[in-house]
């Protein structure tokens, strides 16, 4: 016998109570997790100590000579960086053109306000630096704002009327990809595979789409690296029930492109054709405040996170190659990287291993092979929302809410 409809109702939302409650008390527990300032020593080496106009940098000995003067901002140095690792095949990522230049975000250098696990992934990156030799680029947001400035100038005004800086970082690790190529990690990244091995022989291997006996492989040094973030039989609603866009999706929280590669500028010029459309003046100048009410309403995710990169990379793949997007899944293949021209597309193992046994999707272990970053989901942006976690409770659970927002961010 069936419940009566007001007791079903009143079942889910006690459920939901109940479920949000639990994920507060897990998030309050992780957030007092002590904290040791003394216990990273590259922190204090590469951060602190080399803390400059616009951020913090490194660029090896080796990399420099002596006919140049050491730069003064983080603009130069990155333009240094780039030129030195481009010219140079021992200073890429073997099989590859991307530069061995490890570039990460955050609003400041004091390291002793960071939190541990930001610490800790930081610190693991430098220790991949110290070992292979390579430039670091840690941007604060006096470097973010010189290097729009200089690089990007006509999306200066639409990138700071993005709604929050999550957005804004979102769109920056594309623009500093673009512009001096290498690497990027999120703060709460850190890498198990240094990235110099990122790229092997068998990650190139030729590899087919079955369903339209298509042989697909490298044409060519690889020129950018993704990675997928979920991976679904697209016949099912697995996918949106987790929350993401699409079946086969990528993720944004690293990933690596040699300069100038089309689909940073894809993405780019999607993000603002978009925020044109979505402004009252319909002109690449936002006049009024009356349009940012119409950015708000788009869920970041969409706008500029993993879901607008997923776009623009399949965007490009499909117009270029032909390539069926779906046929990217490693459900049916253990987990194979697929060479797709000059992109490398990693499996869900690839950037986000570990992964538990709800919404595993053919994620492996940390200790795979296959393993290059582990994603700790700490982003500071994120915030404990009553209404997202209903939404991400009901998804779950029933199968409704599909188009609620994911996310819950303050504008900034």
């Amino acid at each position: 016998m069936s419940l009566p409809r007001w007791r079903l109702r009143r079942l889910v939302l006690l459920s939901s109570v109940l479920a949000f409650l639990f994920i507060c008390a897990v998030r309050w527990s992780h957030d007092e997790t002590p904290t040791d300032e003394h216990a990273y020593p590259l922190l204090s080496k590469y951060v602190q100590a080399q803390t400059g106009n616009g951020g913090a940098w490194h660029i090896p000995e080796e990399w420099m000579d002596n006919t140049t003067a050491r730069p003064e901002t983080i603009i130069d140095a990155a333009k240094l960086a780039s030129q030195r690792a481009t010219s140079s095949a021992q200073r890429k990522i073997p099989h590859s053109e991307i530069p061995l230049i490890v570039h990460q975000t955050w609003k400041n250098t004091q390291v002793e306000t960071w939190s541990p696990v930001m610490r800790q992934s930081a610190s693991r990156w430098l220790e991949a630096v110290e070992e292979s030799r390579m430039a670091y680029f840690l941007w604060d947001d006096e470097g973010v704002a010189q290097f729009v400035a200089a690089f990007e100038p006509g999306l200066k005004e639409q990138f700071y009327f993005l709604p929050s800086n999550v957005e804004r970082s979102d769109v920056f690790r594309i623009m500093v990809a673009k512009w001096i190529g290498g690497i990027y990690g999120d703060m709460d990244t850190e890498p198990l595979r240094n990235p110099s091995a990122w790229i092997t022989t068998d990650d190139l291997r030729n590899w087919e789409d079955l369903e339209r006996n298509q042989l697909y492989g490298a044409a060519g040094p690889i020129r950018a690296i993704v990675g997928l973030e979920a991976d679904c039989p697209p016949e099912s609603d697995s996918y949106w029930r987790m929350g993401y866009a699409e079946p086969v999706q990528l993720t944004q929280w690293s990933l690596a492109a040699a300069p100038g590669h089309p689909i940073l500028q894809s993405f780019l010029d999607h993000l603002s054709a978009t925020i044109e459309q979505l402004t009252l003046k319909k002109s690449s100048k936002i006049q009024s405040p009356e349009d940012l009410p119409a950015l708000q309403s788009i869920d970041p995710l969409l706008l500029t996170g993993p879901a607008a990169f997923t776009e623009a990379v399949k965007g490009w793949l499909t117009t270029t190659t032909g390539l069926r997007w779906n046929a990217l899944t490693g459900l049916n293949d253990g987990g194979q990287s697929k060479a797709v021209g000059d992109v490398l597309v990693l499996p869900i193992t690839g950037f986000s291993p570990g992964r538990g046994a709800y919404g595993n999707m053919g994620s492996k272990s940390v200790e795979d092979p296959a393993a290059r970053v582990f994603h700790h989901a700490q982003g500071s942006w994120r915030k404990t929302d009553f209404m997202v976690e209903l939404g991400k409770f009901c998804r779950t659970a029933f199968g409704h809410c599909r188009d609620w927002s994911k996310v819950s961010y303050t504008p900034q």
